[in-house]
């Protein structure tokens, strides 16, 4: 570590004293020796630049001043930041204007003019520099110093962890989102696994069609009140988005997303070429006025789409309200596009009334999806669509191309654990859980970071929190990793911005746990001010 600090000191005064070189050359006045270039005073900098640039001919090259011979192409960005094992050597830092021997010139041969108009070209000579290739080197030379006293100071803080003693106890992680052991109910799955197997042997190991597990399809209908065709229960939540993108969107169309949301959801869509349009979230769900006016007008966005996580959402715990999914509902009818509910949380609420699904209120314009992962275990990786018939059996081809079928052993187990109630035992357990953890993990901020900016959840896994404008979320989770905290950074879930925010999981942490996290991150926070 002090090797590193010594070159990156050494390079700092390398490149204060050749900014200082090109002040004199081209400046009318003199800067006083040992004056560090990165201080020159803006007024001193902005007369040189007009007396270069008022001095030097419009065609002409100008008197020729030693200066590095690069190619055009890097002069026309920052030098690249290097390792310190990548830096030139004091010899060559400090002689920044090197004229490279004729023989082997480092920069393509011109043909300037004559020192005399008539002359002929003086050829097999490099043409000198121009004004405007000096000034570009040297808000090149600027811009590094720059940088390289950023990473200074930045290695500089951290010495003053390094005496710090490694914290106590096994890391703490508020980064996933799934429920820790203790609230699982292992010995129900184990049940549901033998009834599986002795009830329906043959279809729990065949192969199985790709709308899934028979049996397990036909429960998931009943749950919503609709038939069994319109159901295809696939390997996860995830799956079922992943089929149903392949099949309602093509590159370049548009498709409405949350501000934030779920970051493999952004990443699925992208890669599928979409084009997105991130509306902002609200304590009460996504600001469908701003959707309206997104929409209005010959110019406004024509979606085929709009992904909604109505319950709870991922990342930020908020939940659409009941006037807010009318209103949703009514511009996707307006408009033309289909809803996309994206509810595996919808089950985990434990404080606030229940909503209506937005497939209940308009099923004509609602495709809906939901998972087993937050209700039985994230193992189990079960999940489903619910949609048109058509859609259904469109996806369905989708799925039969992928993996002719997917897991029936998983679908046969869950389907086991749902038939004989175990699943509203597990759903009551695990939401006891959440609830005393979501409101330890609020109280823990309160308490120990007050600058923290949050909304209670009302259920599910997530807490959305902003820190004050200003606070680098990339340095926070350097900090807190150092203290053997993680959390998701805010900026995973946007398509820009977010620097100040970050996701908190409760799902698979103790209280006590909890308040020992919140503590360390509430150090790590101050460790940056």
């Amino acid at each position: 570590m002090a090797k590193t600090l010594g070159e990156l000191e050494r390079k700092l005064l390398e490149l204060e004293r050749t900014l200082t070189a090109i002040g004199h050359d081209e400046g009318p006045g003199e800067q006083p020796a040992g004056s560090p270039a990165v201080q020159q005073d803006p007024g001193y900098v902005r007369l040189i630049d007009e007396t270069i640039e008022r001095d030097a001919p419009a065609t002409a090259a100008v008197t020729p001043v030693a200066a590095p011979y690069e190619s055009p192409r890097p002069m026309e960005s920052p030098l690249p930041m290097e390792s310190p094992r990548q830096m030139e050597s004091p010899r060559q830092a400090a002689s920044p204007l090197p004229t490279p021997a004729p023989s082997v010139p480092a920069f393509p041969q011109r043909t300037p003019a004559g020192d005399s108009p008539g002359d002929p070209p003086m050829l097999g000579y490099p043409a000198p520099p121009t004004s405007a290739e000096l000034l570009r080197f040297r808000e090149r030379l600027e811009r590094t110093t720059q940088e390289l006293a950023h990473d200074y100071d930045e290695l500089l803080g951290r010495l003053s962890f390094a005496t710090m003693p490694p914290p106590t106890g096994p890391p703490i992680s508020f980064a996933r989102g799934a429920p820790s052991l203790d609230i699982i109910d292992v010995e129900g799955l184990r049940s549901a696994a033998v009834r599986a197997f002795e009830s329906d042997p043959a279809g729990t190991t065949a192969y199985g069609t790709s709308v899934g597990y028979p049996r397990l399809r036909a429960w998931i209908a009943d749950l919503h009140g609709v038939e069994p065709e319109r159901v295809l229960v696939t390997n996860g939540s995830m799956q079922a988005d992943a089929f149903l993108f392949e099949h309602l969107v093509r590159p370049g169309d548009e498709v409405i997303v949350e501000r934030p949301t779920y970051d493999r959801t952004l990443l699925s869509l992208r890669q599928r070429g979409a084009r997105l349009h991130a509306v902002e979230l609200q304590p009460d769900g996504i600001d469908t006025d701003a959707l309206a006016a997104l929409l209005g007008g010959v110019a406004g966005a024509h979606p085929k789409l709009a992904h909604i996580i109505p319950n709870f959402q991922n990342p930020a715990g908020y939940t659409l309200s009941l006037a807010k999914r009318r209103m949703l509902l009514e511009l996707a009818a307006a408009h033309g596009f289909v809803v996309f509910e994206d509810d595996p949380y919808v089950a985990l609420r434990f404080s606030g009334q229940p909503l209506p699904t937005m497939l209940s209120m308009a099923p004509e314009r609602v495709v809906y999806a939901s998972s087993f992962s937050k209700t039985v275990c994230p193992g189990i990786r079960v999940g489903y669509l619910v949609g048109p018939p058509e859609l259904i059996d469109a996806v369905a081809q989708l799925a039969t191309n992928t993996y002719i079928s997917p897991n029936m052993v998983a679908q046969a187990i869950v389907y086991e654990f749902c038939a004989s109630g175990a699943i509203e035992r597990s759903i009551d357990t695990v939401k006891e859980a959440l609830a005393e953890r979501a409101e330890a993990l609020g109280n823990a901020l309160r308490r120990e970071l007050a600058e923290a900016d949050f909304v209670d959840p009302e259920g599910g896994y997530f807490m959305w929190v902003t820190l004050p404008h200003g606070t680098d979320v990339h340095a926070l989770h350097h900090a807190a990793a150092e203290r053997g905290v993680a959390f998701v950074k805010g900026t995973d879930f946007l398509l820009e911005g977010g620097e100040n925010t970050l996701r908190l999981a409760y799902s698979g942490v103790t209280p006590d746990q909890i308040d020992e996290g919140v503590s360390r991150l509430a150090a790590a926070y101050r460790s940056l001010s």
